[in-house]
């Protein structure tokens, strides 16, 4: 009898033990038992309501992390897109452009579904959402978008895709300036010295460039509930290695879905701090998450599954040889495949959130589930979303 005990009492104690592990590791997707559809947290907030279309602005109350002071355009009128006609210098009213470059605050949605060819970067200005739920809207085949100089900017429910180097020449980023440039690199999204800044529910892939670049001291930005897919550089946070206002930058980077196609930079993070959580990673040909110039990284609770090639299973990469002491830290990461996440550094590399930025980072086991309605959703009027 008091070897069975003992027994029962060493099963508990492994068990308690295996519990408390960072990370799990496994061949084979793994089966839990997980309610059916629950929603993330920033789902949650807004997507069970039916009266989303007419209560649009409760979107900016959603977002979590870093970016949650993000206003978007909340305390702006009602602005309707119309028309999938761009003119970089001189936009009609009805174009997105019109929208994007006034000087008030204003949510953009769209009156049906369009395909809209940019002819030149589309600048966006201050306190504007760009709001796609309702209809299917993509930007395409031209130059993409730039946030440059800005803040407080909502991208929501939009593709953005096969997206081009922009021109030389005129563009207006105001409703009072039209300024030279010199030519955009063809990032889907380029988000240049700006702050509170959130990208929701949007699909990307195959840009010339990156598909998410933040950069120059950009900060207090949130990339959420995004699919990413076919491409090579996927995202980009930090400008270079000897930009030193980059230390300013932090991001949070949380219920995406990096789909099949991708190679590297998942992000790539250059001097500041990411928190990556709840992400799922189908795949990659090189490696998931990288850095340079000592940046800190946590990692929590995502759901990596590696690729068949036995020399791409490491998901980190540093592009230095004195990176010992860098904190990049996992924690509740679940590792497929033969996935393996290499640590360094000592002391915390949680996030510092404030109480509202602050969210409960579920077990990566949950992420499959969590991440299931990544990219723009269908939404139907006077239907929960």
């Amino acid at each position: 009898m008091a070897s069975l005990s003992c027994l029962v009492l060493l099963s508990l104690i492994f068990s308690n033990f295996a519990h408390s592990l960072a990370g799990y590791y496994t061949s084979k997707p793994l089966a839990y038992n997980v309610p059916k559809k629950p929603m993330n947290v920033i789902d949650s907030c807004w997507r069970t309501k039916s009266d989303w279309a007419i209560n649009r602005k409760a979107l900016a109350d959603c977002v979590v992390g870093y970016g949650k002071a993000t206003l978007g355009g909340k305390y702006g009128a009602i602005y309707v897109v119309t028309s999938p006609y761009d003119d970089p210098v001189n936009p009609k009213p009805g174009t997105l452009r019109y929208g994007v470059i006034q000087s008030i605050p204003l949510w953009i949605i769209f009156a049906r579904d369009m395909v809209i060819k940019l002819k030149n970067e589309l600048i966006v200005n201050s306190f504007k959402t760009i709001d796609g739920r309702g209809a299917k809207v993509e930007i395409a085949y031209g130059p993409c978008i730039t946030i440059q100089g800005v803040t407080n900017v909502i991208i929501h429910g939009i593709s953005i895709h096969d997206c081009k180097p922009g021109m030389a020449g005129r563009v207006r980023s105001s409703s009072t300036h039209v300024g030279m440039r010199g030519g955009s690199d063809g990032d889907a999204i380029n988000v240049f010295a700006s702050s509170n800044i959130w990208i929701d529910h949007c699909y990307l892939a195959r840009a010339k460039d990156g598909l998410i670049d933040v950069i120059h001291a950009s900060t207090s930005v949130t990339i959420s509930n995004n699919y990413f897919t076919q491409h090579d550089k996927v995202m980009l946070l930090g400008h270079n290695d000897k930009f030193i206002a980059d230390k300013v930058m932090k991001v949070t980077l949380v219920f995406n879905h990096f789909g099949e196609g991708l190679i590297e930079r998942m992000p790539r993070v250059r001097i500041g701090y990411a928190h990556v959580a709840n992400n799922k990673y189908d795949e990659w040909k090189m490696y998931a998450i990288g850095g340079s110039a000592n940046p800190t990284i946590f990692s929590e609770g995502n759901y990596f599954v590696a690729p068949d090639n036995r020399s791409s299973k490491q998901v980190t990469k540093r592009e230095a040889t004195n990176w010992q002491n860098w904190k990049w830290q996992s924690s509740k990461d679940v590792f497929i495949n033969g996935a393996y996440f290499v640590p360094s550094g000592y002391g915390s590399s949680a996030p510092l959130y404030t109480r509202v930025q602050s969210f409960t980072v579920a077990p990566g086991y949950m992420v499959p589930v969590l991440t299931s309605n990544a990219g723009p959703l269908r939404c139907l009027v006077g239907k929960p979303c």
